[in-house]
């Protein structure tokens, strides 16, 4: 019998691996967490299908999201960054990554680890009632506060599929396997 999923999985072969073993699940690395919500801001105005088929090339390009060798890159960096098919190649997405790894580092600094800021806005446990973005006031809280530390591509919108993501929110579908109504 098919395992149900929530309806996006099943629209494209990626998604399945991505929403199966990923997607919603409560993560605690902070090197994943800087990876998801780059990848999410880069999403913006796009579609995540984009930004999952590159994401590979995003790594490679970001040398695996690590913010203190990203804090680095110089005008040459940037330059190459900009010819780089493997990404999305918009200016300001890309100088974003390098601003959040200055920001990134920041938060380490101050709370020890990401996790612990990222995870304090619910309280160190996933909601996991479903509900529309706009009524989730931790969402509005995270992109006010990620933006006044300086961080870039940070709206609510971004931060609400970053949310969903990396586990912060479990969205997903009641009928879905994931759900947290089946757990």
């Amino acid at each position: 019998m098919a395992k149900k999923r929530c309806r996006w999985a099943d629209t494209n072969a990626l998604f399945i691996p991505y929403h199966d073993q990923e997607w919603g699940t409560p993560t605690h690395d902070d090197r994943l967490l800087f990876e998801m919500l780059n990848l999410e801001g880069a999403q913006a105005g796009l579609s995540w299908l984009i930004i999952l088929r590159k994401r590979q090339g995003y790594k490679k390009a970001f040398d695996n999201f690590n913010a203190k060798k990203i804090i680095k890159y110089d005008s040459k960096k940037r330059a190459a960054l900009l010819k780089n098919d493997q990404i999305v190649r918009h200016k300001l997405k890309i100088n974003a990554v390098i601003e959040n790894a200055k920001a990134f580092l920041a938060i380490k600094k101050e709370f020890g680890s990401f996790d612990k800021y990222i995870w304090s806005f619910v309280n160190r446990k996933p909601i996991l009632t479903p509900k529309l973005q706009e009524a989730i006031p931790e969402c509005v809280a995270l992109s006010k506060d990620l933006k006044k530390r300086g961080f870039r591509f940070v709206g609510q919108t971004t931060c609400y599929a970053f949310m969903q993501a990396v586990g912060l929110v479990n969205d997903h579908a009641p009928y879905c396997f994931r759900s947290a109504k089946k757990r």
